[in-house]
């Protein structure tokens, strides 16, 4: 997404795990998700875990790294509904007056997830999903 904001302004909002609940889509999927937060909420070290409904099952986050305002790299667990544990990147550059804001995940895949991804594209799952985040992100980061 190309946001009109610097990275400043937008990296305050992935790097500290309050502030997702101004913009991630998975907040508004389950509003009665239980959310649990570590010690720390922003920067390197920083924990969060969710238990929510089957829409967004249960798992925890930790910043493993985030050079201020470049990137925030996250380690991703999930545990329901299916077991996964994977990298999310949020790599902000700045472009003149705007940012250009990228947001990927990646990580091992077992059997299984290879066997389904023979019928189901993994960016169809989650792929609207980043779309409406980064499109949220973008509202918050461009308010006056």
């Amino acid at each position: 997404a190309t946001i009109k904001a610097p990275p400043e302004k937008i990296f305050p909002l992935i790097n500290d795990f309050k502030s997702w609940t101004a913009w991630s889509p998975y907040e508004k999927k389950d509003p009665a998700m239980k959310r649990t937060y570590g010690q720390v909420t922003s920067g390197k070290g920083a924990t969060y875990a969710w238990a929510g409904d089957r829409n967004v099952g249960s798992g925890s986050m930790e910043i493993l790294d985030a050079p201020a305002p470049s990137r925030v790299t996250i380690k991703l667990d999930f545990i329901k509904p299916f077991e996964g544990h994977n990298v999310a990147e949020f790599t902000l550059e700045p472009q003149g007056d705007s940012t250009q804001l990228t947001w990927a995940m990646h990580g091992p895949t077992p059997f299984v997830s290879k066997v389904m991804q023979v019928f189901v594209s993994m960016d169809s799952l989650i792929g609207k999903d980043f779309e409406a985040g980064l499109a949220n992100l973008k509202a918050a980061a461009e308010k006056p």
